[in-house]
């Protein structure tokens, strides 16, 4: 059965309730369980293919339940996994984006309002503002944080965008200080990401990159293969280091990618480490 009459038949009921008023935490229930699904999917092609039927069922649950910060944390990591990883037309990339953070920037306002519209303020007052920040605040402040640099990859040509590089790497700092080990050590992840974005000549830290990366590799035991992947493609291409490069990426593809909640993302780790293992002889040309 095609995927689309497929969500069509799952969506159907829950589109009724709607209509009928029954919304309830049941509803909610569906919507976690579904969130897991998707992240232990390890078939790319169903994610890409039937994940926007369920960002419509949970635009419609948000709707409903507009103050509810569970679903607008799930719908804003939803929205920001599709964004920077399945969808392939820049402008697309920018609105769902876009999504992806106003859910992120509710929840974060609902759920500690003296961090509403943290982002407007300046650099220098961003970082002591971020103190209002606690462990009770963990999940959406992490989650307002992983939209902005998703936003930020799908804003990449946009000069004002690349100015919030410093705040986005602020507020990592400080989920790190809170919990460096949250989501297996994803900040870490992050933190590397944003630091190998930029040669040194024009600001970057690979050195600095490399040990957030190391990091992130220890905090998820080594099953966050994504981690290997960036490592590989931001540090080692950087530095030129083939043999470092070429190690990482056949660990990734000798991995097991089936890890609960990482299945998906693992998946598309090996599919670019083949891609970029394919290439290494192109790139480092003697």
């Amino acid at each position: 059965m095609p995927i689309a009459k497929i969500t069509r038949f799952i969506l159907l009921p829950v589109l009724s309730a709607f209509l009928m008023g029954c919304v309830s935490a049941s509803l909610q229930n569906l919507s976690d369980s579904l969130s897991s699904a998707i992240l232990d999917q390890n078939d790319i092609e169903i994610v890409r293919e039937g994940l926007p039927a369920y960002l419509l069922m949970t635009d419609g649950l948000i709707e409903q339940q507009p103050e509810n910060t569970d679903l607008l944390v799930s719908g804003a990591k939803l929205y920001a996994l599709y964004a920077s990883e399945l969808v392939r037309e820049t402008s697309r990339a920018r609105n769902l984006s876009n999504k992806a953070r106003a859910y992120a920037e509710r929840a974060l306002c609902l759920e500690r309002p003296s961090l509403c519209r943290i982002d407007r303020l300046p650099h220098d007052a961003f970082a002591p503002a971020l103190q209002n920040a606690d462990r009770a605040s963990l999940n959406v402040l992490y989650t307002y944080g992983l939209t902005w640099a998703s936003w930020l990859q799908a804003h990449s040509r946009d000069w004002d965008a690349i100015a919030d590089r410093p705040k986005i790497e602020s507020l990592f700092e400080r989920i790190l200080e809170l919990d460096e080990s949250f989501d297996s050590g994803r900040a870490h992840f992050y933190l590397g990401l944003l630091r190998s974005q930029l040669s040194p000549a024009l600001g970057g830290d690979p050195e600095t990159a490399k040990s957030h990366f190391e990091r992130a590799i220890e905090l998820s035991r080594g099953n966050d293969l994504a981690v290997k992947v960036a490592l590989a493609r931001n540090y080692a291409r950087m530095l030129y280091d083939r043999d470092l490069h070429d190690r990482l990426l056949r660990e990734v593809l000798q991995a097991d990618p089936n890890v609960p909640g990482l299945s998906l993302s693992n998946t598309m780790a090996q599919q670019e480490a083949q891609q970029l293992l394919a290439e290494s002889d192109s790139y480092f040309q003697e």
